[in-house]
C-alpha cells in the first residue's frame, strides 16, 4: 500500500490554538459586488457563492490557505485526518476526525461524505437543482463507508489528481439531514462560520463557530458582506475604512492605482486567479450554425487591446489552460502563437475575417446585426463592450445585453443565448477539470454544446497518465487541438488585486484560483 500520510506535528499544527502575535474577536467587513445566487456551493458556479459562503463549510481536505499556489503538495487536511492510496491510484481512503459537529448540533460521519457524493453523482434520492461540476466525479465508482471514521473512494481507473479536485472551495461536504433545498437559503455546515442571515441587495453575515473542531479557531468573530453593487461607491467605502478589505480579485489594475493613492499603506496583491475572458457561440441555432461565422468571431479579435485597455498590460494572453508561469499546464508561447487567429498579425486575421463574410453575402453594406448577453457585472460589462467595437471591424453590428447574475449561469446553461462575452473561473489548476467540465460532451458548464468523443478519449489519456512529463505532453497537445477547433474562444487571462487595510492579518491571495481561498479561518484583526 503506498501511503500518503500527513504528519501529526501538521496535524497538531491545524488543529492548536492560535499564536501569541494573533488576536481573537472582531467582525471582517468586506463589500462584495453581487448577490450570491444561493448558499448551496455545489448548485452554483460563481465567486458571488463560495466567497461568503465556503467558511460555513469544511471539505475532506483542503488547499493550504497560507499557501498563494496550489497543488498537490499543497493540500491539507481539513476533516479528513489523513488519507491514502492504493498501489495503482484506484482507492484513496480517509481517515475522518472524530467528534465534529454540523451547526444543528447533529454528528458529522463518513455517512455525509457518502451522501455528499451521492448527491452531486445525482444517484441520491435528493437532486440538486444545478450541478455545474457532476463532470469532474465521472470517474468516481462509488464512497464506501467502512465506519463512522473511515471513508473510501473507488475509481473506475487511476487519477493521480483526484485529491485536487477534492481540495477546491467547489466540494465541501454537506449532511445527510438537511435537504438541497435548505442549503440554498439556510446552509449548515461544520464551517468556522455559522450562516447568520442573507438580505439580497444587502448583505450576507457569518457568526463564529463556537464548537468548531479547530481548537482556537476562527479569530473572527464574524464576518459581514454588504452587497454594493457601484464600483465607486465599494472603493469609496474601503478608503474610509467602512470596509476591512475589498472584495477578493476585482479591484482592476487602473483601479488600484486609485486605491494606492488614497491609502497608501493598503496591503494589495495582483493574481492571476485562473479565470479567462473567453466568448460563448451557440452553435446550435442560427446564425452561428455556420462554422464560417464562428470563425469570423474569432478572426476578429485583437486581445491585445483587451490587455491593454481593460488592464494597462498587466494580463496573459494564452490557451485552454492558464498560461505559464502563473499556471502549471498551460501551452509554451512559442506552440501557442502557432495556432491560427491567435498569433499576433491581427490586421490579417480581421481582413480574412471580412473575406468569410463577403462570400456570407454579408458588408459594409449589409452587417449582420446580434446581440451580445453578458452578466451585469464589471468583470463581464467592461470586455463585453470592447468586444462589442471590435465586431464592426468585420462587418457586425452588436448591442448590449445585461443578465443579472441570479439569471447569467441557467440562462447560458440552458444555451438560452446567440454570442455570449463569458468570464470562466477554474475551480482547480488541473487538465481533470478544465477539459471535462468544459470541453466534455453533455457537461453542465459545457456552454457552447462542443462535443468531440475523439477528444474525450484524449482527456481520458492524460488524465490517467501517471507520469507528470507525459501528462504535459499530452495536455499541451490537446489545448493546441482545441483552439484550433474556434471552440469558445480565449480573449485574456485576468489579473487582479485583492487589498486590505494593514491591520487584517492571515489572508493570502491564490495565483491558481479564486475559489479556494475564502475559508477565512485564518484572518485576524490587528486593532
Amino acid at each position: 500500500m503506498l501511503k500518503w500520510l500527513v504528519s501529526a506535528a501538521l496535524i497538531g499544527s491545524l488543529c492548536a490554538g492560535p499564536a501569541l502575535a494573533q488576536k481573537s474577536g472582531g467582525i471582517l467587513r468586506m463589500y462584495f459586488q453581487d448577490n450570491a445566487p444561493s448558499g448551496s456551493i455545489h448548485e452554483e458556479a460563481t465567486t458571488s457563492t463560495v466567497v461568503p459562503f465556503m467558511g460555513v463549510y469544511n471539505n475532506l481536505i483542503v488547499f493550504d490557505q497560507q499557501q498563494a499556489r496550489n497543488s498537490l503538495e499543497t493540500i491539507v487536511p481539513d476533516l479528513a485526518k489523513s488519507w491514502s492510496w492504493n498501489a495503482d491510484k484506484t482507492q484513496l481512503n480517509f481517515k475522518l476526525h472524530e467528534g465534529v459537529k454540523w451547526h444543528d448540533g447533529q454528528p458529522f460521519t463518513a455517512k455525509d461524505v457518502a451522501c455528499t457524493f451521492d448527491l452531486v453523482q445525482g444517484k441520491g434520492q435528493q437532486k440538486l437543482r444545478k450541478n455545474p461540476r457532476a463532470s469532474w466525479y465521472g470517474n468516481l465508482e462509488k464512497v464506501v463507508v467502512n465506519g463512522d471514521h473511515d471513508v473510501t473512494f473507488q475509481l473506475k481507473r487511476p487519477q493521480p489528481s483526484f485529491p485536487i479536485l477534492l481540495a477546491s472551495g467547489y466540494t465541501p461536504i454537506y449532511p445527510c439531514h438537511v435537504s438541497p433545498a435548505q442549503m440554498r437559503t439556510k446552509p449548515v455546515g461544520t464551517g468556522p462560520f455559522k450562516f447568520l442571515d442573507f438580505k439580497v441587495n444587502e448583505h450576507i453575515k457569518l457568526t463564529r463557530n463556537p464548537d468548531y473542531f479547530k481548537k482556537g479557531k476562527p479569530y473572527l468573530d464574524g464576518i459581514e458582506f454588504t452587497i454594493v453593487t457601484n464600483r465607486s461607491t465599494a472603493i469609496l467605502g474601503f478608503v474610509s475604512k467602512r470596509f476591512d478589505m475589498t472584495a477578493p480579485y476585482v479591484v482592476t489594475i487602473p483601479l488600484l492605482k486609485e486605491i494606492k493613492d488614497q491609502v497608501s499603506d493598503a496591503n494589495c496583491t495582483v493574481a492571476s486567479m485562473n479565470n479567462s475572458t473567453n466568448l460563448i457561440v451557440n452553435k446550435d441555432t442560427p446564425p452561428f450554425d455556420n462554422p464560417k461565422l464562428r470563425q469570423v468571431l474569432l478572426l476578429s479579435l485583437d486581445r491585445k487591446a483587451f490587455v491593454d485597455i481593460l488592464n494597462q498590460g498587466d494580463a496573459i494572453i494564452g490557451g485552454v489552460m492558464l498560461p505559464p508561469n502563473d499556471g502549471v499546464w498551460g501551452l509554451p508561447p512559442a506552440m501557442f502563437n502557432e495556432v491560427k487567429g491567435y498569433g499576433a498579425d491581427v490586421a490579417k486575421s480581421r481582413a480574412e475575417g471580412r473575406e468569410i463574410m463577403k462570400s456570407l453575402g454579408y458588408g459594409p453594406d449589409k452587417r449582420l446585426k446580434l446581440r451580445v448577453s453578458t452578466r451585469n457585472h464589471l468583470q463581464y460589462r467592461d470586455p463585453a463592450v470592447i468586444l462589442i467595437d471590435q465586431l464592426k471591424e468585420v462587418y457586425i453590428d452588436a448591442e448590449l445585453d445585461l443578465v443579472d447574475t441570479s439569471a447569467w449561469f441557467a440562462k447560458v446553461a440552458r444555451k438560452d443565448y446567440s454570442v455570449g462575452l463569458n468570464t470562466t473561473g477554474n475551480g482547480v489548476d488541473d487538465p481533470d477539470q478544465t477539459f471535462f467540465e468544459h470541453y466534455a460532451c453533455g457537461s453542465e458548464r459545457n456552454y457552447t454544446n462542443y462535443c468531440n468523443p475523439e477528444f474525450e478519449k484524449l482527456f481520458v489519456a492524460q488524465s490517467s497518465e501517471l507520469d507528470p512529463q507525459k501528462r504535459k505532453q499530452l495536455v499541451w497537445d490537446l489545448d493546441r487541438k482545441i483552439l484550433e477547433e474556434g471552440t469558445r474562444p480565449i480573449v485574456m487571462w485576468n489579473r487582479a488585486a485583492t487589498c486590505l487595510h494593514p491591520y487584517v492579518k492571515g489572508h493570502v491571495s491564490m495565483v491558481n484560483s479564486l475559489y479556494n481561498g475564502s475559508r477565512y479561518e485564518d484572518i485576524w484583526l490587528d486593532k
